[in-house]
């Protein structure tokens, strides 16, 4: 069942939509050559303390997941698409770094209801080859234009197809197995929204309707598997790209609470 905001409820998503792109944006900064994945997670986890919120990931588990996610962001690396741990491993020239990142932030200090927030991106890290920039480039794009999509009367099907046409104009492939989802009041709720439709089909948007909107896509395979750390990477090891907002639909439009 799908759970509608309220502008009361707005407000405190948007503070934890504030926070998510702070911190996020700096870990996107914070990662280059040389920097270990876990000083990522450990940053993370300083600023959020700081920031008096909660990692929506810790602790989380998934549905298909063997075990409860136990860091604060997801650092999944080159066919690694989502769920990838941050742990010893470091950035090299010519890695793709998908970051994914949630925030679980309460207005009475952990006391209270808490509104939860997603977000993710993608960064090259040194010097990257063309074909990766385009993939970057290209992910962020169907973002962009799923976005727009995002308006009252329009329906899930327009996202959807809003994603793939950008994909496949460039050349990629839209990753299947793989969806957004509602939230808000928890890390996943409905509906779950697939990143591949068609116009005018699906439920119908309506104002009150947070979602988490997030291509996932590769350059080969748009199979996936699931390996042993329960991370997701392309089925060809082909390199994959993820960007994510968070945002709300409004009388007025579209509303990004993850900007």
């Amino acid at each position: 069942m799908i759970k509608l905001k309220t502008e009361k409820d707005l407000v405190f998503l948007r503070k934890s939509g504030k926070i998510l792109s702070s911190i996020l944006n700096i870990l996107a900064s914070e990662a280059k050559e040389g920097v270990a994945l876990i000083e990522l997670d450990l940053k993370a986890r300083k600023l959020l303390k700081d920031a008096g919120a909660k990692a929506a990931f810790l602790d989380y588990r998934p549905a298909g997941a063997a075990k409860a996610y136990p860091a604060a962001i997801c650092a999944s690396v080159n066919d690694v698409i989502v769920h990838g741990l941050p742990n010893e491993y470091v950035l090299k020239s010519g890695d793709v770094l998908k970051i994914d990142f949630g925030v679980n932030y309460s207005p009475r200090g952990g006391a209270g209801k808490g509104y939860f927030t997603d977000s993710a991106l993608t960064v090259g890290i040194g010097n990257i080859s063309k074909e990766a920039l385009h993939l970057i480039e290209a992910t962020k794009n169907s973002l962009a234009e799923a976005i727009k999509v995002c308006k009252p009367g329009n329906h899930l099907g327009d996202i959807g197809f809003a994603i793939e046409s950008v994909v496949k104009k460039e050349g990629f492939k839209v990753v299947h197995g793989l969806t957004g989802h509602g939230v808000g009041f928890k890390l996943h709720e409905d509906p779950t929204i697939l990143n591949y439709g068609k116009r005018g089909e699906g439920i119908m948007l309506t104002p009150g309707m947070v979602l988490a909107i997030e291509p996932m896509v590769a350059i080969g395979s748009s199979e996936i598997i699931q390996q042993k750390d329960d991370s997701f990477a392309t089925a060809d090891h082909s390199l994959s790209a993820h960007f994510e907002h968070t945002v709300a639909i409004t009388d007025n439009g579209t509303e990004i609470l993850t900007f």
